[in-house]
């Protein structure tokens, strides 16, 4: 049986929202769901609550992309494949896979079940890989879980879903590991699960009250999670709790009415020190970004290269970070990521503000007065940043303007508010930004360092890195972790040419009590989480 593109539910054309959507998450702009259990709404003994920062809004599983919305619909969507700890793939609902450059092959497991207890089939599956790819269709998860020029065949006697492109997609299984499953029937009409599910995995949302709760009941008979994991373990009720002050969040955690949070600030302090344990992945947390359009002065290596330079970049890591930030290793792939090489060490300009003067005087700068100028015109510099990484980030840019007015730049800082950093830099108004972004696959960054830039791309820095664009295109070709090596040297190639520096990274820590669980960038594993003694 063949599923045919095109003849899914049908929108008006938009790439911008698509587009603007996906920078949101990537630039993590957006709430990340943590978990946590006890005794709060719902209670019992098997029951566990998970705090959110944020109310997830839309739950509709093609179209959500805020982080909250996405870790909420792990609980209730399995997917194809899993992500193992070291990026490599498990099977999920998809018992084996086979891949090429430009196409892969799912066989999918037989006695999985969507919420109404109809099969979940290779048509099924081929469906909603169509329904994401037709743009019509406007959703956010074109070019995350589905490759944008994809077409998906369903063959029911084998069971199997086969997809192809026309470009080269080398991660075209491990994108998968982000496609919710839903039954064809849902696919007509998405919006009607913004507050509801199809579920095709261990939990079914059964109440919904937007700002406060949002309660899940474990599906009985659940049987092909992670390598074929069961529900029969798992807590029988979980409850997301909405709770947006983070220092509220610690103190319900220490009396016990939660049991995990996702805590990023101070209050870790006290947590640390009352022995509650934790779990974390490692994220990018801060990264200059450069504008190269011309006639923009950031567009001259030289200077890139001498504002770099001046700044101790052990400073900011320190100050953004109250001294928990680790020097980079990635430009922006969070773990569980197939590709882990080290494309910023060794790579980055180092702090002398000497060199940084010689630099600037060999590309014709002149110092007059206490100011850089050339051609009589100051060299003024526009540090944008979004203000909802908290005072310390502020603080590290008060440093940064302040170290670049003291060499002689006219520095100033442009804070946006956290929603509309995408759009601050699609608008151009701005030479640098602190613009750490967050990706699992590295053909997922491509899009941001290469190809046009806005309103026709989101490549706001207007890069043209010819290193980059050559072996990004290299590793392409290749399917997989066999492409890793020219990935990382393409990244390497980023961060010579200083398009972009890597500053600081920091680890998104959860800290759990009463309950067991493993994490990854999405939140709270599912098929991980367990009630515990303590």
């Amino acid at each position: 049986m063949r599923s045919t593109p095109g003849t899914e539910t049908r929108r008006t054309p938009s790439r911008r929202v698509r587009s603007a959507t996906a920078v949101a998450a990537a630039l993590g702009l957006v709430a990340t769901a943590a978990a946590c259990g006890g005794g709060a709404a719902g209670g019992g003994a098997s029951t566990v609550v998970l705090g959110i920062a944020a109310d997830p809004g839309s739950l509709s599983p093609t179209m959500a992309l805020a982080g909250t919305a996405l870790s909420m619909n792990t609980f209730a969507y399995d997917t194809l494949v899993h992500f193992a700890a070291d990026g490599s793939l498990v099977p999920g609902v998809a018992e084996k896979w086979s891949v090429t450059p430009t196409s892969a092959r799912f066989t999918i497991r037989s006695g999985v079940t969507c919420e109404d207890g109809s099969a979940l089939t290779a048509a099924d599956v081929a469906a909603e890989y169509n329904h994401i790819a037709d743009p019509r269709n406007r959703s956010p998860m074109l070019g995350l879980s589905v490759p944008v020029t994809a077409v998906a065949e369903a063959d029911e006697a084998t069971r199997t879903v086969t997809v192809t492109t026309k470009k080269p997609a080398p991660f075209i299984a491990h994108m998968a590991r982000m496609l919710p499953l839903v039954c064809e029937e849902s696919l007509a009409a998405p919006d009607s699960l913004a507050r509801a599910t199809g579920a095709s995995g261990p939990y079914r949302l059964t109440e919904a009250v937007p700002g406060d709760h949002y309660t899940y009941t474990r599906r009985d008979g659940y049987s092909w999670g992670p390598r074929g994991a069961t529900g029969a373990d798992l807590p029988r009720t979980v409850v997301f709790k909405v709770v947006t002050n983070e220092s509220t969040a610690a103190n319900l955690l220490m009396a016990g009415q939660i049991n995990t949070m996702q805590i990023n600030g101070a209050d870790q302090q006290r947590l640390n020190a009352a022995g509650v344990k934790s779990r974390s992945v490692e994220a990018l947390f801060g990264q200059f970004m450069f504008n190269e359009r011309a006639p923009l002065a950031t567009a001259d290596l030289a200077v890139r290269r001498a504002l770099v330079s001046v700044l101790d970049l052990r400073e900011l890591r320190n100050v953004s970070t109250g001294g928990e930030g680790k020097p980079p290793t990635a430009i922006g792939e969070m773990a569980p990521t197939p590709c882990a090489g080290d494309p910023v060490t060794g790579n980055v300009p180092r702090h002398d503000p000497g060199r940084a003067a010689k630099d600037l005087r060999a590309a014709g700068w002149t110092k007059s007065g206490g100011t850089w100028k050339k051609d009589g015109e100051p060299l003024t510099v526009k540090l944008a940043y979004a203000v909802n990484q908290g005072p310390q980030v502020a603080s590290a840019i008060e440093l940064a303007v302040q170290r670049w007015d003291d060499f002689g730049v006219k520095a100033s800082a442009r804070p946006v508010g956290g929603a509309g950093i995408a759009g601050a830099l699609v608008a151009g108004d701005w030479d640098v930004a602190w613009a750490p972004i967050g990706v699992t696959l590295p053909d997922q960054l491509t899009q941001f360092y290469d190809g046009p830039p806005p309103p026709a791309g989101n490549n706001f820095g207007a890069i043209a890195n010819p290193g980059y664009h050559r072996l990004a295109a290299q590793a392409s070709a290749r399917p997989g972790t066999s492409g890793c090596d020219l990935w990382e040297a393409a990244e390497a190639a980023l961060v010579e040419r200083v398009d972009i520096v890597p500053i600081v990274s920091k680890e998104n820590r959860v800290y759990g009590k009463g309950v067991t669980f493993q994490v990854n960038g999405s939140g709270i594993i599912p098929s991980t989480l367990r009630r515990s003694g303590s």
